[in-house]
């Protein structure tokens, strides 16, 4: 049976006698600019296993590499058994309960060849722009570990819901791989094996016929995009040394993802917002204007930009440019030639409760909507980076499946 650009694949869960409300923790690009949510993280883990000692929080990056450490973890847990397969040649469908609402999803392996985040031609596309330098960190950590934990989410445009909720709905009669609550906020998230074969011929049935009407573009990359760039890197680097026949079947050619149907109700396209530190708040809004001015554009009172404790304001002549490409491109050019730091905040309050400094501005930036996103990335190739966020930050993906990548 064919899956188009996905596989099935072997998927390793913790033993039976891992606690898994402290195994599973959120991904590790969240609260970039709250440590305390992760020192809060830690007191939780204490000495149980969990995935929170097989990733780095970026908001500890800074503070060292622990590479090393990491894929010695990673190992370790393999050799004691703290890790099992639980899922031989399937996939796991996977129910996740969030403030937002019930959010299904199907964790399979996506295939890398399928996937270029330079181009908008493959069948696995980019939503939004690369971030060079946020790369190579996250390719240290993944090129010589002997496992990855997703945290990628993947969108189909299936309307009709004819892949994933069926999926779900059959399942949900079997006993589940695990049924948990997570912690700090997380929801509650229930998962079921897919392992026989009349599944997965059903499967693969309604992802062809989907992809038959997709025009050579089935997925698009929600969340995560600079981790399936990095698992994309990596197989480049690894596949320059195999021969043909080696790379058909590497486990390092296949990411393993959570596809999530875009019209599925939980599904909500937050606006990802900005907080300037170590900045003149004044010099930074009244170089936007100047700048704003220079592209032939006018600035008026609105809530598409709304820089916290000033004004707010709306583009107009914009020549169909998106706010958020607006403001992004100037602070680009405005942080070349400034001491001052950006971070990309998820949540309001987060953003209000940043700028209370005195030398921070937060900006907040309106969402995108759904309808259209899929023929607007085969337009126009992606959306500026960062754009938009599936879900506050409590929302994000929990690492809990595991996939040996080596």
């Amino acid at each position: 049976m064919q899956f188009p650009g996905i596989k099935p694949t072997d998927i390793y869960l913790p033993a039976p006698h891992v606690d898994l409300s402290r195994w599973a923790v959120v991904a590790c690009d969240q609260f970039t600019s709250q440590p305390t949510y992760w020192h809060e993280v830690e007191a939780i883990v204490g000495n149980a296993p969990s995935t929170l000692r097989l990733m780095q929080p970026e908001v500890f990056l800074e503070q060292g590499d622990n590479t090393e450490t990491v894929n010695a973890t990673m190992q370790a847990y393999l050799d004691n058994g703290t890790l099992q397969c639980a899922v031989r040649d399937g996939f796991i469908v996977v129910e996740r309960e969030t403030p937002s609402g019930k959010r299904l999803g199907l964790m399979v392996a996506l295939d890398l060849e399928c996937y270029d985040f330079t181009t908008g031609t493959l069948l696995t596309r980019a939503t939004e722009g690369t971030v060079a330098d946020r790369l190579p960190p996250r390719v240290k950590i993944r090129e010589n570990a002997p496992l990855e934990l997703p945290h990628v989410l993947v969108l189909i445009d299936d309307p009709d819901r004819t892949v994933i909720e069926p999926m779900v709905k059959a399942k949900q009669a079997t006993t589940p791989l695990y049924d948990m609550e997570l912690m700090q906020n997380g929801g509650h998230l229930c998962g079921w094996a897919v392992e026989d074969e009349g599944s997965k011929a059903t499967l693969a049935d309604a992802l062809s016929k989907l992809y038959e009407q997709a025009d050579g573009f089935l997925y698009a990359v929600g969340d995560g995009n600079h981790s399936l760039a990095t698992a994309k890197i990596c197989w480049e680097n690894v596949k320059a040394s195999l021969s043909p026949a080696e790379a058909e079947n590497h486990p390092a050619r296949y990411a393993l993802v959570e596809l999530e149907n875009l019209h599925d109700e939980a599904i909500l396209f937050e606006p990802i917002h900005r907080v300037v530190f170590h900045v003149d708040a004044n010099d930074l809004i009244e170089g936007f204007k100047a700048y704003v001015t220079k592209q032939g554009m006018t600035l008026v009172p609105g809530s598409e930009i709304v820089f916290v404790g000033y004004e707010g304001y709306a583009l107009t002549n914009a020549n169909g440019m998106l706010p958020i490409a607006v403001l992004q491109n100037y602070l680009d050019e405005y942080l070349q030639t400034r001491e001052a730091t950006i971070d990309y905040i998820h949540g309001e309050q987060t953003v209000r409760d940043l700028s209370v400094a005195p030398d921070s501005l937060g900006i907040l930036l309106e969402g995108i909507p759904k309808d259209g996103f899929f023929d607007g990335i085969r337009a126009g190739g992606h959306f500026p980076r960062k754009t938009f966020s599936m879900g506050e930050a409590n929302e994000k993906r929990y690492y809990v499946e595991v996939r040996k990548i080596r």
